[in-house]
């Protein structure tokens, strides 16, 4: 399907695809601005003020103040900031990890593949956040205790994925040829099957930035995660649930949604970036 643009007496042809490149360089550029946004906040912006307590939504505070006057708002939009730099960085590791397991894997077979196997099953069969609580007890909490964590618990799932691929690709005749022409195993993972697996690669990396970042959040509602004094959404919500019963619901409502909508934002991304590196599924 095309779509037909007017400007300057000219009719300009846009596409699908020419669409979804706008949207999704559109909300990388918000999330981006979110993240920006909220590392940068002074924090007098969100520091105690008891002058200013309890106050529910309005123009001056958004999303309202809390039990000690600080404004919900920038310590919302700061708590999002160090959920997405510990979700990135998460992701990012926990996918290299799948990356090199799920290559590994599919290339050299044997041994190797069972191992990766059986240990891939094993951390899948283990609840996430069960495995996360004992980490990050294991490690003294923290940023360290959490990114730790969850890049432990998040590699199985994309090491399958790879996994996959690469048996397919390996199959290929080219590589097949590659491998009777006395290729070894380890310049036909670098030189003929990584090339094709990396979009597979950064598609699945996008998609564990939402896992990443609601698990964050997860285990430190639960008080095994970042500490008290973090402007973290985690924090702001467990805070929240003390205060629920006075009728101060805005201070769990607007952190969560926002925490929500960033969660799936990147969803979207990961989404429609897949459909973007369909040659067909953009046209969809």
């Amino acid at each position: 399907m095309e779509l037909l643009i007017r400007r300057s007496g000219r009719v300009r042809v846009v596409n699908n695809r020419q669409k979804l490149k706008y949207v999704l360089i559109a909300t990388a550029v918000f999330l981006l601005v979110i993240a920006v946004a909220g590392a940068t906040i002074p924090a007098e912006y969100y520091g105690v003020n008891y002058d200013q307590r309890s106050l529910p939504p309005e123009a001056g505070h958004l999303f309202g103040t809390d039990y000690m006057g600080r404004d919900m708002f920038f310590r919302t939009l700061c708590g999002l900031s160090t959920s997405i730099a510990i979700g990135l960085t998460a992701a990012f590791f926990s996918s290299l990890v799948a990356l090199v397991l799920g290559t590994a894997s599919a290339v050299f077979g044997g041994y190797i593949d069972k191992s990766i196997t059986w240990l891939v099953d094993l951390c899948m069969g283990i609840p996430h956040m069960v495995l996360l609580i004992l980490i990050s007890v294991l490690l003294g909490g923290g940023i360290k205790g959490v990114v730790v964590g969850v890049v432990v618990t998040h590699w199985p799932s994309l090491t399958r994925v790879i996994r996959a691929e690469v048996m397919q690709i390996r199959s290929s005749q080219y590589v097949l040829a590659a491998g009777k022409m006395g290729v070894s195993n380890w310049d036909i993972a670098a030189g003929h099957i990584l090339p094709h697996v990396v979009p597979q690669y950064i598609v699945g990396l996008i998609l564990l930035f939402p896992h990443a970042i609601l698990h964050e959040a997860g285990i430190t509602f639960l008080g095994y995660g970042l500490p008290l004094d973090t402007p973290a959404v985690g924090v702001i919500l467990s805070e929240a649930m003390r205060h629920l019963a006075t009728g101060m619901w805005w201070l769990a409502v607007f952190p969560g949604l926002a925490l929500l909508g960033v969660v799936l934002l990147f969803d979207y991304i990961g989404e429609r970036l897949r459909l973007l590196i369909d040659p067909a599924g953009a046209q969809e």
